[in-house]
């Protein structure tokens, strides 16, 4: 007999439709437990999918998706939302090569409808759907849910601002847990805790004349009541009010009544801007996700039964352990070190440092834009800030890189943890584009570690560099096992390494693939063919000592990078151009990521799939000396 007889007659959300709310209420306990078995089988964001499970299955319910667009911020919480939607069967491949996305994706469905996975995009995109509906485009309502997290975001506010302005008919449900991946920080936090602390259930203003006949007595009651201390509030409103929405909440996103009866009632009632602000749980109904610090917010496999993850033994220190510790060290030799983190202590390694210095390091939210500037001024104070963000999400603070750190020169250090290709959160997650838009700022120094040593050397760098903005980049996962060096000891700016002499190919890798390169060489080692291998450090500025003396002597040059197009290989050729090496023939081969997007495997198979791997490297060498040898026949 089935465990999940209600869920087994779900397609799609329109048999969600026949079903009356106690069964919608059973529906969402089996599809909690389906969720907790899937993840436990494949890894991924279990606490927040737990804590919107009865929101998921009453906005199907109530709306008419895919008519009607559902926009999840973020994405984190999407996988009851896919189990419903027609994914079921599809789950066990969840954030696996060639399985289906971690995230909202409008390519893998229609019920996927805006594409997500970095933060506060969702009531943008929602007041989007709203201006096309408005002017003729097939589509109906637009929900966007948001978490208290991202809502903190300043592009959140800007959604909101506009919003409120244009007075159109739009829902925005504030998932309040509390949680994300961090504690949240800052005074909208602050604020939804006093809200939902002295706030009456239901503030129901504008859209109260008629909602209480239609709730069940208990709630009727405590509606009445609100409309009683509201009017002793001396119209005392909100500051999403204030904004041009009707606030109804706080409510129990837990409750699958009260969720249903506000849901009816707005899609009947509104003709405007409304946001409902639900209280959840992350994590709600698993014990170990509930009893956990981070709510089980990514997990690895586990075991249900006592939700014990299954993490291998790491063979070396991860980078952003060695980021942490290093850093810290630097701190304690220096007491004008401080730290910017956009709501990633602990992803970034800053909790190391916060637990020495908690005084020194700033998590302020998520808020990369904010987490630039703020560091710049500190910068402009005469501290020494360093700015750590994932490659992916520093690209929200460009403009500020730009215009508040590069232009004024500000010696903001920026720790770039996630570069590369990043495995399971695939490439909405994928540090690709870094070295690109860094390497053409004037004055900037862009580093990046080929092993943890490396990595170690580049923050005491960093440290002591004050003359400009400075980056340095590292992967995610664990390092090679490499000997770590002194605390304090620096590389000189612009410096490069030789790893290895051979006669016939020369590697000019820049960052965490030389370890790949190292195995290209002995492929072609066996064929008889000796490499050169150097580690470049720097794609800016670069070692043209190094790269002169490679192009010299040797029929061909390959460039290594973990990056996408127009980075490290692009500064190398620019600078081989125009200072005429080119103009004798030089044979140069660039190796990058392709210039497409690469979905979610293991990092290992997703640089394959790149035509990154030691063999593909090596048969790029073999190609280009192929062609120099021509090219010497030719001569």
């Amino acid at each position: 007999m089935s465990t999940t007889p209600l869920l087994d007659r779900v397609a799609g959300p329109h048999d969600l439709r026949a079903l009356d709310d106690a069964e919608l209420a059973s529906l969402a306990d089996e599809l909690r437990s389906e969720v907790i078995e899937v993840v436990s089988r494949t890894g991924g964001h279990l606490g927040s999918s737990l804590g919107v499970v009865e929101m998921t299955v009453a906005l199907h319910a109530v709306f008419r998706t895919p008519f009607d667009k559902l926009v999840w911020d973020v994405g984190h919480q999407c996988y009851p939302h896919k189990i419903l939607t027609g994914r079921r069967h599809r789950m066990a491949g969840l954030r696996q090569g060639g399985g289906i996305s971690g995230f909202t994706k409008r390519a893998e469905s229609e019920f996927d409808p805006f594409g997500a996975a970095h933060s506060s995009t969702s009531i943008s995109a929602a007041l989007g759907f709203t201006v096309g509906r408005d002017m003729g485009q097939p589509t109906g309502d637009a929900i966007a849910v948001i978490g208290d997290g991202s809502i903190t975001a300043g592009m959140a506010y800007e959604a909101l601002n506009n919003a409120g302005a244009e007075g159109r008919r739009l829902i925005v449900i504030l998932n309040d847990n509390d949680m994300s991946i961090a504690p949240p920080v800052g005074a909208m936090s602050h604020y939804l805790n006093r809200l939902g602390a002295t706030q009456p259930s239901l503030a129901l203003r504008d859209l109260a004349a008629g909602f209480e006949a239609s709730l069940p007595p208990p709630m009727r009651d405590r509606a009445r009541r609100t409309r009683a201390l509201l009017s002793a509030q001396n119209g005392r409103a909100t500051l999403f009010e204030d904004l041009g929405f009707t606030y109804l909440g706080p409510i129990d996103g837990h409750s699958m009544p009260e969720l249903l009866a506000t849901l009816r009632m707005v899609r009947a009632q509104a003709t405007g801007p409304v946001l409902i602000h639900a209280r959840t749980i992350k994590g709600k109904g698993y014990a170990p996700a509930e009893a956990s610090a981070c709510c089980y917010h990514g997990v690895a496999k586990f075991d249900v039964a006592t939700g014990a993850q299954a993490k291998g033994g790491a063979n070396a220190p991860s980078y952003t352990g060695i980021f942490g510790r290093a850093l810290t060290e630097a701190a304690a030799r220096d007491p004008k070190l401080v730290a910017v983190t956009a709501a990633m202590p602990g992803g970034t390694g800053l909790d190391i440092m916060a637990r020495r210095f908690p005084r020194r390091v700033f998590d302020v939210g998520i808020a990369e834009q904010h987490a630039v500037t703020f560091a710049a001024g500190m910068a402009a104070s005469g501290l020494r800030p360093f700015c750590a963000i994932y490659s992916t999400f520093l690209q929200r603070g460009y403009d500020q890189v730009v215009h508040d750190v590069a232009l004024q020169g500000l010696p903001v250090r920026f720790a770039i943890d996630r570069a590369g290709l990043v495995g399971a959160d695939g490439a909405t997650h994928a540090g690709a584009f870094d070295v690109a838009y860094l390497a053409n700022l004037p004055g900037f120094t862009v580093m990046a570690a080929a092993d943890e040593a490396e990595l170690a050397r580049m923050v005491a760098t960093a440290a002591a560099h004050d003359a400009g903005p400075i980056a340095f980049r590292y992967p995610r996962g664990e390092g090679v096992g490499v000997e770590m060096p002194a605390p304090d000891e620096v590389i000189e700016i612009g410096k490069g390494r030789l790893i290895a002499e051979g006669s016939h190919v020369a590697f000019l890798s820049f960052g965490a693939h030389l370890d790949e390169v190292r195995r290209a060489a002995e492929i072609l080692a066996r064929r008889g063919i000796t490499a050169t291998i150097a580690d470049a450090r720097f794609a800016k500025p670069l070692d043209t000592e190094l790269i002169a003396q490679l192009a010299r002597h040797h029929a061909a040059l390959i460039t290594v990078e973990q990056g996408a197009q127009g980075g490290f290989g692009a500064m190398v050729l620019h600078h081989l151009a125009n200072s005429g090496a080119l103009d004798r023939g030089l044979t140069l081969r660039t190796v990058t990521l392709p210039d497409r997007f690469i979905d979610q495997a293991s990092p290992a198979q997703m640089y394959a799939e790149a035509g990154m791997s030691a063999q593909a490297i090596a048969d790029r060498a073999l190609a280009a000396l192929g062609v120099a040898a021509v090219a010497r026949v030719v001569r």
